[in-house]
């Protein structure tokens, strides 16, 4: 006598799943992958853009320069990229035979030599001056102190307290 009555039957189906499992033809996510549901706006919307730039896009450019330049701004620094990666490889370099090595270094230098041309150069010789010193110089304890005071005006005197009686 057989008790595993299940095998026989159809399985059960519950909410689109059989023991915890998604049915055949039953999606586990019937909205759609949110990945999918963003490349699919992004590539109607990029389809969208595309189509208005051919009808309109310089006068609007021109217009939004002219009438709000701050925004005209905005929209190009968001075009640049924060951040580039570079990667230096010096794997070039190493194919390199001797010939080209020294054909580039010469390269190197005919640039150098022709931007020194370029270059405007003034001879002059530093000759070393003495600054003025101030004209008056207070006497007192702190005379940097005093200096800056008189440059912004006088101080007024501090009272100071007498020192409390010990077991006061």
């Amino acid at each position: 006598m057989n008790t595993n009555t299940e095998s026989k039957t159809a399985p059960k189906v519950i909410d689109g799943r059989i023991n915890g499992k998604f049915a055949p033809g039953y999606s586990g996510n019937p909205g759609g992958s949110p990945e999918a549901t963003r490349r699919a706006f992004n590539k109607r919307f990029l389809l969208d853009l595309a189509e208005d730039w051919q009808q309109h896009g310089r006068e609007v450019f021109k217009r939004v320069r002219r009438e709000s330049p701050a925004a005209y701004l905005k929209v190009c620094a968001m075009l640049v990229p924060k951040e580039v990666k570079l990667e230096h490889s010096t794997s070039a370099i190493k194919e390199m035979t001797d010939e080209e090595l020294e054909q580039a270094i010469q390269a190197i230098r005919a640039m150098l030599a022709a931007q020194a041309e370029k270059t405007k150069i003034i001879e002059a010789t530093a000759e070393p001056t003495a600054l003025p010193g101030p004209d008056v110089v207070p006497d007192g304890p702190n005379k940097v102190m005093d200096a800056a005071d008189t440059a912004i005006g006088p101080r007024k005197p501090r009272k100071r307290k007498a020192p409390s009686p010990p077991g006061a």
